[in-house]
């Protein structure tokens, strides 16, 4: 008997790169490399991946360009085997450097500044280890992006958008843990106006702080607070 059943390549959840190996060993990368504690690194990775999709969203959907620009840097130099290799990002610190650099524009000093203070991650290393965390993300979407079948850059802003929303509904059905929880509250705010006003407002204006429709969870301030100790 011939079965035509059309088989789905398995994707990878937001909460699966923050919690599987990719996302563990970068963060011990990163703790060797500058005295960060790992669970700072990782919940730092849990705000800084929703808000650089959120970004590149927001550009794929305005810019036609940009969204082509887009999808030729993932299909040449992310393509998800970082996730396979991360010990490979210490190496491309610089160059997530230039993402980030790209993604968030004259807003990156901003970005910065908002996830220190609510991280207690000092200034002088918080973008370089934002540096390391940035060829992860961008090869989380390039795996993404291959598993859907997505080959330009007109479908990617229904990619990212599904990423975000499904990694909602997954922190939403497990919120158990504190990762869970600040995934939660960032997705929270940010999917529910990602097609109006700018992504950090969204994003880092209402749940850094600790304000907006989160405060019965206490905000994301409070969460990072309680999962860094106060720091």
């Amino acid at each position: 008997m011939i079965n035509n059943k059309k088989i789905t390549p398995k994707t990878m959840s937001l909460i699966d790169l923050l919690t599987g190996n990719a996302g563990n060993q970068v963060a011990q990368d990163a703790e060797n490399k500058f005295g960060i504690s790992k669970n700072q690194v990782i919940a730092l990775l849990a705000v800084a991946a929703p808000l650089v999709i959120s970004y590149l969203r927001k550009k794929s959907q305005d810019d036609p360009n940009e969204a082509e620009a887009l999808n030729n840097a993932l299909d040449k130099d992310h393509d998800g085997s970082v996730l396979d290799n991360p010990a490979q990002v210490a190496d491309r610190q610089q160059e997530g450097g230039s993402i980030l650099d790209h993604v968030f524009g004259g807003e990156k000093a901003n970005v910065e500044n908002q996830l220190s203070q609510n991280t207690g991650i000092s200034m002088d290393k918080i973008g370089p280890i934002l540096g390391m965390l940035a060829p992860l993300i961008m090869g989380y979407i390039g795996k993404e992006k291959q598993s859907s079948g997505v080959t330009s850059g007109g479908g990617l802003g229904d990619l990212l958008g599904g990423i975000l929303g499904n990694a909602s509904q997954q922190a939403e059905g497990q919120s158990t843990n504190p990762i869970n929880d600040i995934l939660g509250s960032v997705l929270g705010g940010g999917s529910s106006s990602a097609d109006s006003g700018n992504p950090l407002g969204n994003i880092l204006g209402s749940f850094l702080g600790g304000g907006g429709n989160q405060q019965q969870k206490g905000g994301l301030g409070g969460l990072l607070g309680g999962l860094f100790g106060g720091k």
